[in-house]
């Protein structure tokens, strides 16, 4: 059941992206006019610059199933981001792959950009009539975590924020 709702929950949150360290990535507001995402850290005497705020899976997949972890994916969560981008939810997200430094570690990151962190409140509204256009009702997107089970495992996420050093 933890996995079930870890699964789920990673989903929600998903992740992607790569992001530049050295500069802000802009966001629309309300209005679609195009604003920073940068806090500034003025007067805190902090030797940086806030920018927005990722989210990350670490995946591990069963050896030779990268594949076919990647195939169900791209019909499902990458619709769901697709979407999220076009509303303005998130403002990126990437997928990255890699050899994994031991049999322990992930070889699959999933990172998803927001604007900062206000943009994770009431996530879940945004969220689940996405999820449930293009995954279906709650126990056919459980099927299909169920069913992911067989080929990775999610060993855990992250929220970090991004910075630019003075």
């Amino acid at each position: 059941m933890k996995t079930k709702i870890l699964t789920v929950t990673a989903l929600f949150f998903g992740l992607a992206g790569v992001c530049s360290a050295q500069t802000a990535s802009p966001t629309a507001s309300s209005s679609g006019t195009i604003v920073s995402t940068t806090t500034t850290t003025k007067g805190t005497g902090a030797p940086y610059i806030e920018g927005p705020v990722w989210t990350l899976t670490l995946i591990k997949t069963k050896t030779g199933l990268d594949d076919d972890y990647f195939r169900q994916i791209s019909g499902t969560v990458k619709p769901i981001y697709d979407e999220e981008k076009k509303q303005k939810i998130i403002l990126d997200y990437k997928i990255l792959t890699g050899d994994p430094h031991n049999r322990d570690e992930a070889n699959i990151i999933i990172m998803v950009q927001y604007a900062n962190m206000a943009a994770l409140d009431g996530l879940r509204d945004k969220m689940d009539p996405l999820i449930e256009k293009v995954m279906g009702n709650e126990d056919q997107r459980r099927a299909t975590a169920v069913k992911r089970l067989d080929i990775r495992e999610i060993l855990g996420t992250r929220t970090m924020r991004e910075i630019t050093l003075k």
